[in-house]
């Protein structure tokens, strides 16, 4: 049970970085990026390559984090030429070119079977000190993190992403380059997530193609929307309760006798009453962004 705590806990955390990542992008920007997992699955397999090339696990981190960032300033480029819901399918099609790359490039992905043996970040402790002390670095990193972008989203560069997000030109009379708000809140994105997906890579002690499926993308789509999209703490709201349900459907699997199958799909139908219930009677979220006033 105590590590099942400690699983549970660390994942959720990992999740909370991705979420918030992609709150800087959708919630204060805007922006629908469906391709979000792209990131994660970056920081993953940097970490991976850079571990089975005798690198250290910070440099491996690093990499992810940069190239992630280069990812999410070529895709800002394409908010040139494409409407808002055009650029979100071009997210998508990226991520999943991406996926199909990572499958077939056995040389430097290790193909469909990923990369494996990924050590963890603190081996040498032994249980369950290794497992806590991850834990406890995961934790430090959502709040460092929740409370940089929080700071971030209240600043000047926060204030200029919701109006470019409200009233574009006006925005744009204003003086913003709106190319430059969407692309800086994409790179930070990408950097959070890639090194959410650093940190996913050395607990799962794997890097492979299943991190970048469009479903992740999604589900972290649906912590924002049942939190509160533009909500430091309704994102993170979001992400305890939607792990919550994923982590109580196996102690019902066990009382009531399910089969697998049939507990992989009350999971799934779980998670879709909750955001059908948010939507029909609290739409904006469970913790709803809040606007300030001018007096």
């Amino acid at each position: 049970m105590f590590d099942f705590l400690i699983s549970t806990f660390t994942i959720a955390g990992i999740y909370g970085l991705m979420a918030l990542g992609l709150n800087l992008q959708a919630g204060y920007a805007g922006l629908l990026n469906f391709g979000h997992i792209a990131f994660a699955g970056i920081g993953a397999y940097a970490t991976g390559i850079a571990v089975q090339a005798g690198w250290s696990p910070l440099a491996g981190a690093g990499c992810g984090v940069l190239v992630a960032m280069l990812l999410g300033w070529c895709i800002a480029r394409l908010g040139r030429q494409l409407g808002s819901d055009y650029w979100g399918i071009a997210t998508l099609a990226i991520a999943e070119i991406l996926r199909t790359v990572a499958t077939n490039e056995d040389w430097l992905t290790g193909g469909a079977n990923g990369i494996s043996a990924i050590p963890s970040l603190f081996d040498g402790l032994g249980r369950p000190h290794g497992a806590l002390a991850f834990l406890a670095l995961v934790l430090a990193l959502v709040a460092a993190c929740a409370l940089l972008l929080r700071r971030l989203a209240n600043g000047r560069f926060g204030r200029a992403l919701r109006l470019s997000r409200e009233e574009p030109q006006l925005a744009i009379c204003m003086g913003y380059d709106l190319l430059s708000l969407k692309s800086r809140a994409l790179m930070a994105g990408a950097a959070v997530t890639a090194l959410a997906g650093s940190l996913y890579a050395h607990y799962m002690s794997f890097a492979g193609p299943d991190y970048m499926v469009a479903s992740e993308t999604f589900l972290l789509w649906t912590m924002l929307m049942i939190g509160g999209m533009g909500n430091t703490a309704g994102v993170l709201a979001g992400v305890v309760l939607v792990q919550g349900a994923y982590a109580l459907v196996p102690f019902a699997k066990d009382y009531f006798h399910f089969s697998s199958d049939l507990a992989g799909a009350l999971r799934l139908g779980l998670i879709g009453l909750i955001l059908l219930a948010c939507l029909l009677w609290r739409s904006e979220g469970l913790l709803p962004e809040k606007l300030r006033k001018m007096p």
